[in-house]
């Protein structure tokens, strides 16, 4: 069998992600000739990047499968500890690509079933519209007071843990715009110096995460009660419990607690 046709293998049940046992205790992507799993009839497997020099293919299972010896699922913001980076990122990809593909089956101008022409791209065989994979743009913002920093704890947490601010980028707006209107709505304070740190794929599903430095410019906390259940400055002694490392609003704290004089 000719070897050159491996593939790696980035198969789903939602949101979770098919991994490999390995002899050693690991876990991998499953990297094989063919799907370790039957593809059933009318699966579309994608062809979605490229890894180590081999392509990447994807699809979606209609039920989960049981954990046997070589197989397990799990989540894949868990697969993060898991998997090296890029296989992380490619999984990322991976899911996005199988939520937009269940998401825009038919034309949302005519109702027309799409046709798919490219690996991220569909057509409308009626109309001609074409659709890619939507991709919704979040803020992350930290923000400094002196020797401290805010975090907040949202609504929808699934934790305990205190974050940065974020919010979501909105139509006509600058990301600078977006920093400024989402610290004032959700906490009633003023920031300034706005700075770029960086930023990250948030494939949960389709989302971009942008964060952001800003220096405290005003104003006392009045959190907004629909979206915050918690919010203050805090310094570096005293800090509450924090998001886990796969996000980027930790790297931008762990940033922040490493430099001292920033």
């Amino acid at each position: 069998m000719n070897q050159t046709t491996q593939s790696w293998w980035f198969i789903f049940y939602k949101d979770q992600l098919l991994l490999e046992k390995k002899n050693d205790g690991t876990y991998a992507i499953p990297y094989e000739n063919h799907s370790p799993v039957t593809i059933k009839e009318n699966t579309t497997v994608h062809n979605v990047a490229t890894l180590e020099g081999k392509s990447c293919k994807a699809f979606s299972l209609p039920s989960p499968v049981e954990e046997s010896e070589k197989y397990i699922m799990t989540g894949l913001r868990a697969s993060y500890d898991y998997l090296p980076s890029l296989h992380y990122q490619t999984a990322g990809k991976a899911h996005e690509i199988l939520h937009w593909d269940r998401n825009s089956r038919f034309c949302s101008a005519c109702g027309t079933p799409m046709e798919q022409k490219e690996s991220i791209m569909k057509r409308c065989p009626k109309c001609g519209r074409e659709v890619y994979p939507s991709i919704s743009t979040a803020i992350l913002v930290l923000v400094k007071k002196k020797d401290s920093l805010l975090l907040v704890h949202a609504r929808n947490f699934k934790g305990t843990f205190n974050s940065l601010v974020a919010g979501f980028l909105e139509t006509g707006e600058t990301l600078e715009e977006c920093v400024v209107r989402e610290v004032k709505e959700e906490t009633g304070l003023d920031v300034k110096n706005i700075t770029y740190f960086g930023n990250q794929p948030w494939p949960y599903p389709s989302g971009l995460m942008v964060g952001f430095i800003a220096d405290y410019a005003g104003g006392e906390i009045k959190l907004q009660d629909e979206e915050l259940s918690a919010g203050n400055f805090y310094t570096r002694d005293n800090l509450p419990e924090l998001p886990g490392k796969l996000s980027l609003a930790r790297k931008m704290i762990d940033w922040w607690i490493e430099h001292p004089n920033k």
